[in-house]
């Protein structure tokens, strides 16, 4: 029988839908590669007790007749970021930990309803501050291409997970590039939506004006029908958009054809030159332009100059929000409580929680997050800040008017080794230098495998960046090019990744 863990999850959904498999056999199937990789990998905080369960209904559901969604029965690992009722949901936090929800995040409800099947939660920087996975209280993720290596952050989790071969779809959260960071150091793909085309209500939230969820997967096209089922408007969440979404599966369908390059422009960023990349990156992103170059679409160069200001400003307004947000964990509601010895009044259990449920990278935001909202330096810093974020969304409207997509590499440099830059935050901080704009934005990216680095071997991503509510043409644009470079490759990058044999990747 064929590997079902290797299948894709449009693969995987024909073959349960003609019932060649059934979704008890999918779920066990990767169930045992969990259970053999991931001792290595650390994608997953807690496994379900419950899929074969819900699998086993799925099947039930099928055999009786019953119309089910083009993804019934196929598994879905879950960021720890988004709330389960059935499933612990601690952010990566202690301050969280064993937490049970009464209440589905709506991006996992709308999963259960079309039938995806939940594996588990998914690895991550506590409270998503982070680009390397290294800041979660429970442990590191490491990088199935190399164990030494980060996965990318702060969803490093949910990308090792399907990048090792242990879901076909994975849920992530992306505030300043915690979907397309990952997925640029595993070889994946990863999508970050227009700001409110998917819920945020069940998403544990770091800076609300910034946090999007979006889908974390092996083709664009699975990224597609996953999109399709957690995308729309709901009216739990008031930054959701009413828009009416096309299919974004239809679109990388359309995009697979490779029609959709011949006249292309494509714009390149004038001020995120070469010299800030890692050779290799620089060389893989020169060869997908020049791929798409070759099959007609013309490369344009413009100007955004105000992206240098971009890691600053998100660095002023992210602490400021997630300092309001974080504020809620107090001891009193819900999550961890510490009372110190003696009399403690309310203030000292507070802050005795607060001290040990919190680890260093909350710690540092927080403190600068409440300096920047401070009285006497709100306007100096965080007004300042979303001054330069209107600055950054008029580049993007200038620039597209010129140009259908921007494209750029997905980050800087390939996966760094663990502890690499653990100690050096504002090297950690510039890793999301070509991601942070479209959070700022609110613009759709996407990002999707373009080659392996020259230097290390490691895999590297090219983002395409759209306007607002045009996710659509991201799928379309992306599906040509993964076709176009896979074509070239002679299969998926992933296929030339380092096997994951006995529970260890060499």
């Amino acid at each position: 029988m064929t590997d079902l863990t290797r299948l894709s999850a449009a693969d995987l959904a024909a073959a349960l839908t003609a019932k060649e498999v059934s979704s008890v056999e999918a779920t066990q199937a990767h169930l045992d590669r969990i259970a053999a990789v991931d001792g290595d990998v650390h994608a997953y905080l807690h496994v379900s007790d419950h899929a074969l369960d819900v699998a086993a209904d799925i099947d039930r559901r099928r055999a009786a007749g019953e119309e089910l969604g083009e993804l019934a029965g196929v598994p879905l690992a879950v960021k720890d970021v988004l709330v389960t009722t059935d499933m612990p949901s601690t952010s990566g936090s202690r301050i969280l930990e064993g937490y049970m929800s009464p209440y589905d995040a709506t991006v996992v409800a709308r999963s259960r309803a079309v039938g995806l099947v939940p594996l588990g939660k998914t690895n991550m920087d506590e409270f998503a501050m982070g680009s390397s996975t290294e800041f979660s209280a429970y442990g590191p993720t490491r990088n199935p291409w190399d164990l030494d290596r980060i996965p990318g952050g702060s969803g490093g989790g949910s990308a090792a997970a399907v990048a090792a071969f242990e879901a076909p779809l994975a849920l992530g959260s992306d505030t300043g590039g915690s979907i397309r960071q990952p997925a640029h150091v595993t070889g994946t793909v990863g999508v970050k939506p227009t700001y409110g085309g998917v819920s945020r209500y069940g998403a544990i939230a770091l800076a609300s004006s910034l946090d999007q969820v979006g889908p974390v997967t092996r083709t664009v096209l699975d990224a597609g029908l996953l999109h399709d089922v957690i995308g729309g408007h709901d009216p739990h969440d008031s930054t959701s958009l009413s828009d009416a979404w096309p299919s974004f599966a239809a679109a990388a369908r359309e995009g697979a054809t490779g029609q959709v390059l011949k006249g292309l422009k494509v714009g390149v960023v004038r001020e995120l030159d070469d010299s800030g990349f890692q050779k290799g990156v620089s060389a893989s992103f020169r060869e997908a332009l020049a791929a798409m170059e070759a099959q007609g679409a013309e490369i344009v160069e413009i100007s955004a100059p105000h992206f240098e200001y971009g890691v600053a400003a998100y660095y002023l307004i992210l602490p400021a929000e997630a300092s309001s947000n974080l504020a809620k964990f107090d001891s009193v509601r819900f999550g961890l409580r510490v009372t110190p010895q003696g009399t403690p009044t309310v203030e000292n259990v507070m802050a005795a929680t607060r001290d040990a449920g919190f680890g260093p990278e909350v710690k540092r935001r927080i403190i600068l997050g409440t300096y920047a909202l401070s009285a006497g330096y709100y306007d100096a810093y965080y007004g300042s800040a979303q001054k330069v974020r209107t600055l950054i969304q008029q580049d993007f409207d200038a620039a597209f008017a010129e140009v259908d997509v921007i494209a750029t590499p997905s980050a800087p440099t390939t996966a760094f080794r663990l502890g690499e830059k653990i100690d050096d935050p504002l090297q950690m901080y510039l890793n999301d230098v070509t991601t942070i704009p479209a959070n700022l934005a609110g613009v759709p990216g996407i990002s999707i495998p373009s080659g392996l680095a020259e230097e290390d071997g490691l895999p590297v991503g090219i983002q395409f960046l759209a306007p607002a509510r045009e996710d659509a043409r991201l799928y379309r644009v992306g599906a040509a090019v993964e076709a176009l470079l896979v074509d070239q490759w002679g299969g998926p990058l992933l296929d030339r990744a380092p096997s994951l044999t006995n529970g260890a990747t060499r």
